[in-house]
């Protein structure tokens, strides 16, 4: 079993980077008059999903990695309101926005298994998270 040397080596945060570029492709889609409204917020909560990963990764206990994979845990729900939102005002369709929506509810089965991995006890050889299915192969 491998272990965490590297936020990169998680795949929740190659997969979330993924949904970030696929977010911005998204939002070159939508008209130009939502560029300071729903186009920005949206590019900003993509953002802050690997983001908010790489930084708890980058902390030295488990108590401040768990807070940072919450937030990003809550910037991945306002992204999926986004797109529904703008699926529902008739922005873009739903067929464009879907794979988008799948890719956020990967990310978000795999936070939530980070956040279960924080909250075990620490077994005293190690200080990371060591999953094979968060780790990338």
């Amino acid at each position: 079993m491998g272990s965490v040397k590297s936020h990169k080596d998680l795949v929740v945060w190659q997969k979330s980077m993924a949904l970030a570029v696929m977010i911005y492709d998204i939002v070159k889609l939508m008209p130009r008059n939502e560029q300071y409204g729903m186009t920005s917020q949206m590019q900003r909560a993509a953002c802050s999903i690997p983001s908010n990963i790489a930084e708890g990764n980058a902390r030295g206990t488990r108590k401040d990695y768990a807070r940072f994979v919450g937030i990003a845990f809550g910037s991945l729900a306002e992204l999926e309101t986004q797109l529904d939102l703008i699926v529902r005002v008739g922005l873009l369709s739903s067929t464009t926005t879907a794979p988008a929506e799948s890719l956020v509810r990967e990310v978000g089965r795999m936070l939530t298994s980070l956040r279960s991995r924080l909250s075990e006890p620490l077994d005293s050889d190690r200080n990371h998270i060591s999953d094979p299915d968060l780790l990338s192969p």
